[in-house]
């Protein structure tokens, strides 16, 4: 059964090498399509939040100032996910955060991320937009918490990437969408998806699909 640790920050802004810095991380256990177990806390990075970041997330400095510390809150996320392979709703930026964070406490990233955003671009042409909330009202998806904190994302892109899964398996007969498929499918062409989902159910036929 295929488990993964799907992640979202809420940060001081877009770019960790420009000195921003996490605010807040989630991160939820998927066993097959089953939460199985969260993780999610304030941190606090000595970075100050500006007014405009406060007002989109609702996390502010005062918040921060009783929050544990970054690097502690890091290490128990690294803990957390241990070995498994993540997803994120716009991976590239969680990914840039998660290695920053945890470069800061010497901690490997090494972590194979999927992208629910690139993959729905791949698989859902009609949907009005690739934003999380767009695609969760696109989908019907559940939500709870409020937008742009770290649990309420964590979730609802949990729930987008069971739908995934969910149609890979219906549309395409996909018995079991591995993450090396989500990953493959993720970096190829729209068009290219139905070929890409074929020469994987090859290579499971012979035994070389991972």
């Amino acid at each position: 059964m295929t488990t993964v640790a799907v992640i979202d920050f809420e940060t001081t802004g877009v770019s960790p090498a420009m000195g921003d810095r996490a605010t807040e991380i989630a991160i939820v256990i998927l066993e097959g399509d089953d939460v199985v177990d969260r993780f999610q806390s304030l941190m606090n990075a000595g970075v100050r939040i500006s007014s405009f970041i406060e007002a989109y997330t609702g996390i502010s400095n005062g918040m921060i100032a009783t929050a544990p510390p970054a690097s502690r809150v890091m290490a128990e996320a690294s803990r957390f996910v241990a070995g498994r392979p993540m997803a994120a709703h716009n991976a590239s930026f969680d990914r840039r955060f998660w290695a920053a964070e945890l470069d800061r406490i010497d901690e490997p990233a090494p972590q194979p991320f999927a992208c629910t955003l690139l993959l729905s671009r791949r698989l859902y042409p009609d949907a009005p937009n690739y934003r999380l909330g767009s695609l969760a009202a696109f989908h019907a998806l559940p939500t709870s918490g409020r937008a742009h904190r770290a649990l309420a994302d964590a979730e609802v892109a949990a729930a987008l990437l069971c739908r995934i899964r969910s149609d890979l398996r219906s549309q395409f007969k996909v018995l079991e969408p591995r993450h090396a498929l989500l990953m493959k499918l993720q970096s190829c062409t729209r068009r290219a998806v139905p070929k890409a989902i074929e020469k994987h159910l090859a290579g499971e036929g012979t035994g070389e699909a991972v």
